[in-house]
C-alpha cells in the first residue's frame, strides 16, 4: 500500500504530461507548464509562436500577448484575478491579445493572429476579462468570465475573432462585445451570458453570427448599435435562447434606462434573427423600450433597415416585437407571437 501511495505522484504526473503531449501535437508545441504563483507573463515572454501554455492554479496577474499563434491553455481550475499593480498595456483587464494598433483611430499597423485562449476563470478585473485589439482570429473558448467590471469577453479592432462555449457574468457594461470592426466576422457561439447589463453587444462592426447561445437574466439580451462611431448589423442571430432579460439598468450619462428587451435592432442593418426561442422579457424598471425584439431608431436617428425577423418562437414577452415603423426593406414574418406594435406584425 505504502508503495503505491509512492507511486501516485508519478502516475498523475504522467497522466498530465500524456494530456499535455496531446494538446501539443493538436496546436503546436508545449512551451511551459505554468503551476501556481508562477508567472504567466515569464512563460508567453519565453515562448514561440505556435506554443502551448499551460496554466493550472491560482494567478495575480494580468497578461499580454502580442505573439502569433500561442495557446494559452488552463486545466483544471486556473484562476487568474487581478494583481496589486496594473503592469499590462491594455490597462486593468485580465488576458490581453494585443497588435500594433492605434487606439485613438482604431488603425492597425499589424494583427497578432492565432492566439487562443481557453479553460481559464478570469474574474474581478475592473475592465475586461480577456480582451482582443487588433487581432486576427483569435479564439476564446471555454472560460469563465466572472465579475469584471465592464466586458467579459471584448473584441475592438479585430477580425475572425471566436467566442464559443464561455461563460460571462456580472459584467457591469456586457457580458461579449464586438466592435470597431467593418469586417468583424465575428462567431458568437454557444456561451451562456447572464446577470450583465447586456448579454452580447454589437457596435460599429460589420459582419458575424451568434448562434446557440442562452441570454438571460440581463437588462437586455442582444444589442445592435448604430450611429456614432460606426453601422452595426450584418450578422445572422440564429437558434438563440432570449429569455427573461428583465433586470433594471438605471440611467447613465451615455445610456437611458432599459429593462425587459431580448434583442434590440437600435439602428441596425442586414441582421437576421431566425429561429430563437425569446420569452420573458419583461421591464421590471423604467425603460425606453421593451419587448422580445426591438427595431428603432438609433440614438442618433438613424433608422434599422434590410432585417429581418423570421419564424422565431416568442412568449411572455411586453410585447413580443416592438417596432417604431421607420426604415426600409424590414420583415416581420412567420414568427410564432401573440403581440406586436404595431398589431399586424404577428399575423
Amino acid at each position: 500500500m505504502k508503495g503505491l501511495l509512492r507511486m501516485l505522484p508519478v502516475v498523475v504526473l504522467v497522466v498530465l504530461l500524456a494530456i499535455v503531449g496531446g494538446v501539443g501535437s493538436a496546436q503546436g508545441a508545449v512551451g511551459k507548464i505554468v503551476g501556481p504563483g508562477e508567472s504567466i507573463q515569464k512563460a508567453i515572454n519565453a515562448a514561440h509562436a505556435g506554443d502551448t501554455i499551460v496554466v493550472s492554479g491560482a494567478h495575480r496577474e494580468d497578461v499580454v500577448i502580442r505573439k502569433n499563434g500561442i495557446s494559452l491553455r488552463g486545466i483544471g481550475k486556473a484562476v487568474i484575478s487581478p494583481p496589486s499593480r496594473v503592469g499590462s498595456p491594455c490597462g486593468p483587464s485580465g488576458i490581453c491579445v494585443l497588435g500594433d494598433v492605434n487606439f485613438n483611430n482604431g488603425k492597425v499597423n499589424e494583427y497578432v493572429k492565432n492566439v487562443s485562449i481557453s479553460g481559464l476563470k478570469v474574474k474581478n478585473f475592473r475592465d475586461q476579462g480577456v480582451f482582443a485589439a487588433g487581432a486576427r482570429d483569435a479564439r476564446f473558448i471555454d472560460n469563465r468570465l466572472i465579475g469584471n467590471g465592464e466586458y467579459g469577453a471584448f473584441a475592438l479592432f479585430s477580425t475572425g475573432t471566436k467566442i464559443v462555449s464561455n461563460v460571462a457574468r456580472g459584467s457591469d457594461e456586457a457580458g461579449i462585445y464586438v466592435g470597431g470592426s467593418p469586417d468583424a466576422n465575428a462567431e458568437i457561439r454557444a456561451n451562456e451570458t447572464y446577470g450583465n447589463s447586456l448579454g452580447i453587444f454589437i457596435r460599429d462592426a460589420l459582419g458575424g453570427t451568434i448562434a446557440g447561445n442562452r441570454v438571460h437574466n440581463n437588462c437586455l439580451g442582444v444589442l445592435f448599435l448604430a450611429d456614432a462611431p460606426g453601422p452595426s448589423g450584418n450578422f445572422e442571430v440564429r437558434g438563440n435562447q432570449v429569455l427573461d432579460n428583465k433586470r433594471a439598468c438605471p440611467a447613465t450619462d451615455e445610456s437611458p434606462p432599459v429593462s425587459g428587451v431580448g434583442i434590440s435592432l437600435f439602428g441596425a442593418r442586414g441582421v437576421e434573427v431566425a429561429g430563437n426561442h425569446i420569452a420573458g422579457n419583461v421591464p421590471s424598471g423604467p425603460s425606453i423600450f421593451s419587448g422580445g425584439v426591438v427595431a428603432v431608431r438609433g440614438f442618433g436617428g438613424t433608422a434599422p433597415r434590410g432585417n429581418s425577423v423570421v419564424a422565431n418562437n416568442f412568449g411572455r414577452n411586453r410585447p413580443d416585437i416592438f417596432w417604431d415603423g421607420s426604415g426600409s426593406g424590414n420583415r416581420f414574418v412567420r414568427n410564432n407571437c401573440d403581440t406586436s406594435v404595431p398589431a399586424r406584425l404577428c399575423r
